[in-house]
């Protein structure tokens, strides 16, 4: 027994020296299978228990055991540094510079989408509004009980809006079908004043020449305690010729109807439709360009604002309907097709971001 245990002794220190000098996972591995596989020095150890005595194989294979146990932890330990080091090597060979810039030949184009919005922003910002962010997914009541649409009216009808088969609270949820749910978050919130921008994605059931399941609005809100239509006007009016760069565009307001406001308009800007050609301010033509009125008092008493205290107005337009006309893209569905060839058509220079001093478009 006590060669057997100076045997153990000697190999477990020439194991635990070839394991520590093991250069790399292949040659630890080799280690390994010599030490402890069916042939191995551990293993060939173990079977000479065979010819001893019932105590002194005990107490030996205690050792033997301990021997196996020390060298499978050591191999463990030796391959989880040679694993760490492989990797940190690797990363430091594969390693990307992602502060270099883009390559002048190829640096991309910003979607007409993402420059109208910013050129928004950009036009509604000098005017001191800031952009509020809300849900796509929502409940029925922040898009449709909170702004005046009663039940049965049929925008809640499955042929508009896309419901979704879980409820929250009691709500069924939907994907909202205008950025007004932003506004209703708002208010709810925090109190007047408010002067906020709402960009976002909206959905419906369409699809055609000038409708998708999804698309963009930016919607306005101003609450406050002297806000008037007059506001409401000037605020559009600078808005339309700030963003088609037209100082003289013909603008009109036709009385409308929309549950969330009351009065409601439509916007309208003067355009010429003879030749084939659309041109926006000239001629004797008048186009839509977006819905507005003052918010209706149902709605301000909905998100806990007292209507013969405050007022304010609101007013929402299509990004991709503004684009379109802006930059004559005929064809709504093509703003979600993408075709790199469009884009590189359409598309802008990515560092260029719009402004109100330095260009909205360059």
């Amino acid at each position: 027994m006590d060669d057997l245990t100076a045997r153990a002794e000697a190999l477990k220190s020439e194991l635990m020296a070839a394991v520590k000098a093991a250069p790399d996972a292949p040659a630890l591995e080799e280690l390994r299978v010599s030490a402890l596989g069916k042939k191995g020095r551990v293993t060939e150890l173990m079977k000479s228990l065979g010819g001893l005595d019932p105590e002194a194989r005990k107490a030996a294979g205690q050792t033997l055991n301990v021997l196996k146990q020390a060298v499978a932890e050591a191999i463990e330990a030796r391959r989880q540094v040679l694993a760490e080091a492989e990797l940190n090597a690797r990363l430091a060979r594969e390693k990307v510079d992602v502060s270099l810039p883009a390559r002048p030949e190829n640096p991309g184009r910003l979607h007409p989408i993402s420059q109208t919005m910013d050129e928004i922003c950009a036009i509604f910002g000098q005017m001191g509004y800031t952009v509020a962010e809300g849900p796509d997914v929502d409940d029925d009541f922040h898009n449709f009980t909170a702004l005046n649409f009663p039940p049965g009216h049929p925008a809640r009808e499955m042929h508009d809006t896309f419901f979704l088969p879980r409820e929250i609270d009691g709500e069924r949820t939907l994907l909202r079908t205008h950025t007004s749910t932003i506004q209703i978050r708002t208010m709810e919130q925090g109190g007047p004043p408010i002067r906020i921008l709402a960009p976002g994605r909206t959905y419906r059931c369409d699809y055609d020449m000038t409708h998708t399941p999804m698309f963009h609005q930016v919607e306005g809100l101003v609450i406050d305690k002297t806000t008037h239509m007059g506001h409401l006007k000037g605020c559009l009016i600078e808005f339309v010729r700030t963003y088609f760069e037209v100082d003289d565009l013909p603008v009109r307001f036709r009385p409308s109807f929309f549950p969330f406001t009351e009065p409601s308009a439509e916007m309208d800007i003067g355009c010429d439709r003879s030749g084939g050609e659309l041109k926006i301010g000239a001629g004797g033509d008048w186009l839509e360009i977006l819905g507005c009125g003052m918010v209706h008092p149902n709605v301000l008493t909905a998100c806990g604002i007292d209507p013969s205290e405050y007022q304010g107005f609101a007013f929402g337009m299509g990004v991709e309907r503004i684009a379109m006309l802006k930059y004559g893209i005929p064809d709504l569905r093509t703003f979600f097709e993408s075709d790199v060839r469009w884009l590189d058509h359409y598309g802008f220079a990515p560092l260029d971001v719009p402004s109100v001093t330095g260009g909205l478009t360059r």
